[in-house]
């Protein structure tokens, strides 16, 4: 397997890995996925939440009260209820949105995927996802998981982001290009 500091870095790459050793050990990967899962759900539907993990106003002992109370709701795995906590005592809860895009990148290795971020003008469907999750698949030679955002200023087209390597062929991007040439003619 490839050194965890090769696919995350820092303070959310620490705490990361940490939470990914542990639940590794406790054979509790999955069910520890599914928590941060849910968790970042929460946090991005819930602007209360989401000023509790990041607002420096809150007290220590406010955000560990909050984010217990928060654990428990969603029935979180004991490991990932001591995790929070400890993210609260140290003061690192505004690391959380970060700390799980980490443990997703150590996941994804784990299991020999190649993540991909994936960015077009329109959401795409399902059907269009798996064609292209297809498509990456036999291009790179390994399973894929993609993250898909939308970016309505790409009017059309797609990028596509795999590990250090870019192909962008969004509509935007070819006018640019159109438009740089154009200043060249005159």
């Amino acid at each position: 397997m490839t050194s965890h500091k090769a696919i995350v870095s820092g303070i959310s790459g620490r705490y990361a890995v940490a939470l990914f050793e542990l639940a590794d050990a406790a054979k509790a990967l999955k069910e520890i996925e599914t928590d941060l899962v849910t968790l970042k759900a929460m946090i991005e539907d819930s602007a209360d939440l989401r000023d509790l993990v990041v607002s420096p106003l809150y007290s220590r002992q406010d955000q560990q009260k909050g984010i217990t109370k928060v654990a428990e709701a969603g029935s979180f795995n004991d490991l990932t209820q001591k995790f929070l906590g400890t993210l609260a005592a140290n003061r690192r809860l505004d690391q959380l949105l970060p700390i799980v895009a980490s443990f997703e990148k150590l996941l994804a290795n784990h299991r020999g995927e190649v993540s991909a971020e994936v960015t077009s003008a329109q959401e795409l469907t399902k059907t269009q996802l798996a064609d292209l999750t297809k498509k990456l698949k036999s291009a790179i030679g390994r399973d894929v998981a993609i993250e898909a955002n939308v970016d309505e200023a790409l009017l059309g087209g797609l990028k596509v982001k795999v590990g250090s390597q870019m192909l962008d062929s969004s509509l935007k991007t070819k006018l640019d290009n159109l438009a740089i040439a154009m200043k060249g003619v005159q």
